[in-house]
């Protein structure tokens, strides 16, 4: 399988107010020297204890985030002792920037230690939790590894289907006859696969060649003008690899079902299906079949196993 990974193009705290600015109600109050800073971390930071003066497993190379109980500290505590742990805080130079949530207005310690530093300090009057959560999505998509892989996903009674193979193996002719039975297209030749929050893959099309297909002997095709804009889909989730074989011995394979190979993907492991190409094979109505016996083994069915112990236990039987 070939598969290469990068990430995304790097972001700056300029990237953020850009992008993000207006939805998230972002405003820069001190720091403006620092927004080329880079954000490379897709989760954030309460630096609670760090702004206590315990700085043994604090994060600073993640957006650090100030809500009610962390101002509320600060309003309490003497603004010279607060003031010293900032300093030690900011002093590693990778803190991308510092952001008040919930309509906060920053103590005078923080500007004073944000300008020293030039770390770029933020306000927004979004709630702490819904803000949190806006921003991760959003660092998330745009930072997530990002693998490009040589196949056809297709979306299969709800499930994604990657099919990969040897070159001329007939991906693209697959995929068709599935988008003739009803089933959706969602990349073809380049698959775009990020990973997302939980290990989950998303693949994908490259914007250029998006919802467009190859086929040998046709061309380039345009697959929503010929089967309808529902035949094509921005996006699935990745679930499983079928990956098409060329041929001309079938005894290697496993005829039981009882041996379950995996891929892996941008260090996630899905269930992976070797089917050989052979004159006469089905390839669409196997990977249907496939996808749905995929389905019932995410729900704890294995037809094969069920078969197996039955089958040891009608034996010890007799």
């Amino acid at each position: 399988m070939v598969q290469e990974t990068s990430n995304k193009k790097g972001l700056t705290v300029k990237d953020l107010l850009r992008f993000r600015g207006k939805i998230l109600d972002l405003k820069l109050l001190a720091g403006a020297s620092g927004l080329s800073r880079e954000i490379t971390a897709s989760v954030i930071n309460r630096p609670g204890l760090a702004i206590a003066g315990h700085l043994e497993q604090f994060k600073s190379e993640r957006i650090q985030i100030i809500g009610q109980g962390e101002h509320a500290f600060c309003l309490k505590n003497k603004a010279n002792d607060i003031l010293v742990n900032l300093d030690k805080m900011f002093a590693g130079n990778n803190v991308p920037c510092i952001i008040f949530t919930g309509g906060l207005r920053p103590p005078k310690v923080f500007k004073e230690s944000a300008k020293k530093a030039k770390i770029p300090l933020l306000v927004t009057s979004m709630p702490t939790a819904s803000f949190i959560r806006e921003l991760t999505i959003f660092l998330d998509d745009r930072l997530a590894a990002v693998a490009h892989l040589h196949g056809v996903l297709v979306n299969v009674y709800g499930l994604g289907v990657l099919i990969q193979g040897d070159s001329g193996v007939g991906k693209s002719e697959c995929a068709l006859e599935l988008l003739k039975r009803g089933h959706i297209l969602i990349a073809d030749d380049v698959v775009e696969v990020k990973r997302r929050i939980g290990y989950i893959l998303m693949g994908h099309s490259p914007k250029n060649i998006s919802h467009y297909m190859e086929v040998r002997g046709l061309g380039i095709i345009d697959i929503e003008l010929l089967f309808g804009i529902g035949a094509t889909m921005d996006q699935s989730i990745v679930e499983m690899q079928v990956f098409l074989e060329s041929v001309a011995d079938l005894k290697s394979y496993d005829r039981t079902g009882l041996v379950s190979d995996t891929v892996n993907i941008l260090d996630v492991s899905i269930p992976s299906l070797r089917v050989p190409v052979t004159p006469g094979r089905n390839l669409a109505i196997l990977i249907e079949v496939a996808a749905l016996n995929q389905r019932l083994k995410n729900q704890g069915h294995s037809t094969a196993k069920k078969f197996n112990e039955d089958l040891i236990r009608k034996m010890r039987r007799k």
